[in-house]
This record gives structure tokens, sequence and C-alpha cells, in this order.
């Protein structure tokens, strides 16, 4: 008797273990469930909420990006839920600020990865590159707020617009058609070190030698904020333009600088080194006549309907804070998510693998009349950039000087494998 109670005991739980394998499979630390809507859900997805993670900068270098980018991300999830919500759900969107410090930024992702459907945002490349693993092994689509081409070639990792090298390349075409540039010159660039700022300068590098320019390299940390020495070092070595992929701060003491030094040349930066604060300071007006920024995404000064209806909302929602280009920045990778999540419903596959192959099936997606390709993920989403120029007068202090285009120098590079 004993050892058929065994057996009955021991096929009961067999029974019970095949049952529960058929309706849960582990996807990172959470299983996966059905809903009573006959959606498959993951990590982060009940049958009433999706909760997605942002890991964001509030207390660093990018601060008052970080700020807006967060800002539009939540006003984009307020109206989703106002207008019914994302495949019957409400969206939802934890916030952990790391203040561009990568350790600070891996521990957040611990804190905020089991629970998130997936990232709207990870702002900085160095603290993605630093969870590249993690991501992969949780399969979490995550969306960075860096665009470094070393995070390519991930499958849950997608990078929305041109990486830096890219942004360069088409930056240095820029200065070819206006400066006026001639074989041997030289052009600076100022750079932070690390993923950011090196991806940039490869880029740079391939461009200038494919002109047969010379590319004077001035590498910098986060926390320099005087670059009296790099634009002396500039100015000696008789740059005839320079290139800048650092931040706000370091934009605004460089080109300032240059001015007061007489060093009177263009300067081109990478989107995330404006900010339309600089305009309030005493740099503002060697900004406006010395600085244009590269950018995969319009100036919020873009005269489009899409991109007007966008600032007046903003406005209306946040009516003390700035409109930069942390906004549409935002509210692109909120656009982004909403797609990925959409689609993923549509299959009835709400789970982290089911909204990565939502994502990937998007060949020509359009956000603020920008097309994106997320099919591969080893090329840019876009090889174009709009060239643009700060402004007092603009919405968001920037105007547009060339609509987004690429060049062939941009197809022809050979982006470094991350």
């Amino acid at each position: 008797m004993k050892n058929n109670r065994l057996v009955r005991s021991a096929a009961a739980a067999a029974v019970l273990l095949l049952a529960t394998t058929a309706c849960s499979t582990k996807t990172g630390t959470s299983s996966e469930r059905v809903g009573k809507d006959d959606v498959a859900m993951g990590p982060g997805v009940t049958d009433t909420t999706i909760t997605l993670g942002a890991l964001t900068d509030l207390t660093g270098v990018y601060a008052s990006l970080g700020k807006s980018i967060v800002n539009a991300q939540q006003m984009w999830a307020e109206q989703v839920d106002k207008s019914g919500g994302i495949c019957g759900r409400k969206v939802e969107i934890k916030v952990k600020d790391h203040g561009y410090d990568v350790q600070k930024g891996v521990a957040a992702f611990a804190e905020i990865e089991p629970e998130s459907a997936m990232l709207t945002q990870v702002i900085g490349s160095p603290v993605v590159a630093a969870l590249k693993q993690d991501i992969a092994a949780r399969k979490i689509l995550t969306l960075p707020l860096g665009w470094s081409s070393t995070l390519l070639g991930q499958e849950y990792v997608q990078v929305v617009g041109p990486t830096y090298d890219i942004d360069m390349v088409n930056a240095v075409d820029f200065l070819t058609r206006t400066a006026h540039l001639t074989a041997g010159a030289k052009i600076g660039h100022v750079y932070f070190e690390g993923e950011y700022g090196e991806n940039a300068l490869a880029g740079a590098r391939y461009a200038a030698q494919q002109s047969g320019y010379e590319i004077v390299g001035q590498k910098i940390k986060a926390t320099d904020t005087d670059l009296a020495a790099q634009v002396a070092a500039l100015k000696q070595a008789g740059v005839k333009a320079i290139l800048i992929s650092a931040g706000p701060k370091q934009t605004a003491s460089l080109v300032g600088l240059s001015a007061a030094q007489g060093l009177l040349v263009p300067v081109v930066s990478s989107a995330p080194g404006f900010a339309p604060q600089l305009l309030d300071s005493a740099a503002a007006p060697a900004l406006e006549k010395m600085l244009f920024l590269t950018s995969g995404y319009p100036a919020a000064s873009a005269d489009t309907s899409r991109m007007r209806q966008l600032v007046q909302d903003y406005k209306a929602r946040y009516p003390d804070a700035p409109v930069d280009s942390g906004v549409v920045s935002g509210w692109v990778a909120a656009q982004v998510a909403a797609e990925a999540l959409s689609d993923a419903c549509t299959s009835k596959k709400l789970t982290r693998e089911g909204i990565a192959a939502a994502h990937r099936a998007q060949t020509a997606l359009n956000i603020l009349d920008v097309p994106f390709d997320f099919s591969d993920p080893s090329k840019p989403s876009t090889y174009a950039s709009f060239v643009q120029k700060p402004s007092k007068q603009a919405t968001g202090g920037l105007t547009t000087v060339e609509p987004a285009h690429e060049v062939a120098a941009g197809r022809s590079y050979q982006l470094p494998k991350g």
C-alpha cells in the first residue's frame, strides 16, 4: 500500500509539473502567462498593465536632457492611457536615475528589469555597453538614448537613428561643402573618453581620410568643463573647423573660448552636445554664430503638423519646462515602443521575445516624418542626419539648416563591431 501511495503521489506530481510547464515558461526572472484575452504575457505585463522601464540621467552631465526625455515619455504614457491603453492595458513607466554613472546604471537595471516588459530609454552609451550581456540574457528590448555604433549587432538593443560615427561622417561632409576645406586641412575633434566620444572620433577620422584632411583629437572627461587648454592646442594646430562630441557645458566652453581667442571657425556638435539653456549664457552670441549640430531627429521648431502637435502638447503638459532635443528624442523612442507593443498585441505575444520580434518586423516606421528600418540589428536604423543651428528665437533653440540626408561615405564606412 505504501508503494502504491508513492507511485500515485509521483504520478500526480508529474501531471502537475506538465500542466505548469504547459502554461508557464521562464523568461528573464518572471514567468510567461496567458491573459484573459488569450494574449501571452511576459515580465511587466498583466491583464491590466504594461510596465516599462527607464534608466535615465537626472543628476549627471545630461540631467537637463534626461528630464525632458522622461517628461516626453510620461506624457506619451498619459495620452495612451486616456485613449484606452495598449492591448486594453494601461501603460506605466518606472524611472530610475543613474546620474550617468555606469555602476549606478548596472544597479538600477537589476532593480527595474524583472518587472519591465521593455526599456524605453537607457541614457548613455557606456551604461548600455555595460549592460549588453544582461540585456541579451534577459531578452528585454532596450532603446538606448545613446547612439554608439558599438551597440549595434544586438538583437535586443535598438539604436534609433544614425550612430555617432555616421553623424560625424555627415558632419565632415557638411564642413567640406560649407567651410570650403581643401586637402591637407586640419579639423579639431574634442570628444569624451569612452563609447560616445571615441565612436564619434572613428567616424570623423574615416571621413577626414576620404577627403585628405587631418583630425587633431582632444580627449576630455565628462567632468572637464573648462576647455581653455584644448582651444589653445587647436588654435596652435591651425584647425579650420572643429567637431565636438561631449555635453552641453563642454560645447559652451569650447565655442565661447574659441570666439574669445579669435579661433573663429565652424564647430559641429553631436546632438547631445547642445541644450537650449546655453542660449541664456554668455556664450550665446558665439553659439549662434559658430555652432552647428548633426541629429537624426528634426528640430522642435520644424514646421510640420506632427512636430507642431508634439510641441503644443508638451507645452500644455509642462508649461515651465524647456522644449529641447530631449523632448523629441524621448517622444521618438516612445513611438517606437508603442509600435512594438501594439504589433506584439496583434500577434497575441506580449512576451519579451514577441515584443522584440514585432519590433524587428518594422522596415519603414515613420515617426515625425523620419523613416526608420529596424529589421537589421547590425545596421543603423537610418544613415541620414539633419544639420541644425542654435537660434534663441526658435522653439527648442534650434533651426534647420539642412534636411535629413545621407552621404555616400556613410554607407562605405566600416561600422565597428561591438
